[in-house]
């Protein structure tokens, strides 16, 4: 006879089963997401459609103007709806976690990349003895994306762009701190707690093109591999984005 489950053990099966649990809810999240919310989305689009054809050759210049509008919206929502659903998909995926080279990583994201940058002065500072890690690769290579893309935007603004990509000695905990620093427009250290969540913007979309989703998306990948994301930054003064990854052993 087979002895009862300790108390870790069972602890450890209601945390699986919480887990899980989770999962499942996000999975209908994204259901309703990708199919309800997207079928409104395609109404509204069509009849705001289907109203400027009967409007005629000559409608009212101010009619057009609330169309336009309206047809702006549902446009960008349907990609704040692509970035929700990539944002919630990240708790689901399974990591496959292998031994990363992060400066090829980093490569493949700058080539990514290269169109944010074409036709710009880019010192990219990308620290030579940058050291082995694990994680997933799929996921890592997003991150440092996110990252990168952030850094490209907002020193836009100055002639010459420098982004510097480095790391400090591993913690105890065989965590390795990693940054991606810049000399651009930096932003005001007391509203940074807004910096990771979903849709917050420190600029006017006026200044600086997106939807406020890269750094949501860079800390979600973050604290899957177990780490954390902080960053420092002055206005005008540049940012500095921190975060921890761990090492291969």
């Amino acid at each position: 006879m087979s002895a009862p489950p300790s108390p870790q053990e069972q602890e450890l099966s209601r945390l699986r089963a919480e887990l899980q649990a989770a999962r499942d809810a996000l999975g209908d999240f994204a259901y309703v997401v990708s199919h309800d919310l997207r079928a409104n989305l395609r109404h509204i689009t069509a009849y705001a459609g289907l109203v400027r054809e009967e409007l005629g050759d000559a409608p009212p210049a101010e009619a057009l103007t609330y169309l336009d509008t309206v047809t702006s919206a549902a446009k960008l929502m349907g990609r704040q709806i692509d970035g929700l659903m990539a944002w919630s998909m990240l708790d689901r995926a399974e990591l496959d976690a292998t031994t990363l080279d992060a400066r090829a990583l980093i490569e493949e994201a700058r080539q990514a990349l290269a169109g944010e940058a074409a036709g710009r002065q880019i010192d990219w500072q990308v620290a030579a003895d940058l050291p082995p890690l694990h994680g997933d690769a799929a996921l890592v290579r997003q991150l440092f994306g996110h990252l990168l893309s952030n850094a490209l935007k907002f020193t836009r603004p100055r002639a010459s762009a420098v982004i510097h990509i480095g790391w400090q000695p591993p913690a105890e905990d065989g965590r390795c701190t990693l940054f991606v620093q810049d000399n651009g427009v930096g932003f005001n250290p007391q509203l940074q707690s807004k910096l990771f969540h979903v849709f917050q913007r420190l600029h006017s979309a006026s200044e600086f093109e997106g939807l406020g989703l890269g750094l949501a998306l860079a800390r979600k990948i973050v604290e899957r591999h177990g780490g954390s994301i902080r960053a420092e930054g002055q206005p005008d003064a540049g940012c500095c984005i921190r975060f921890t990854l761990p090492l291969a052993v």
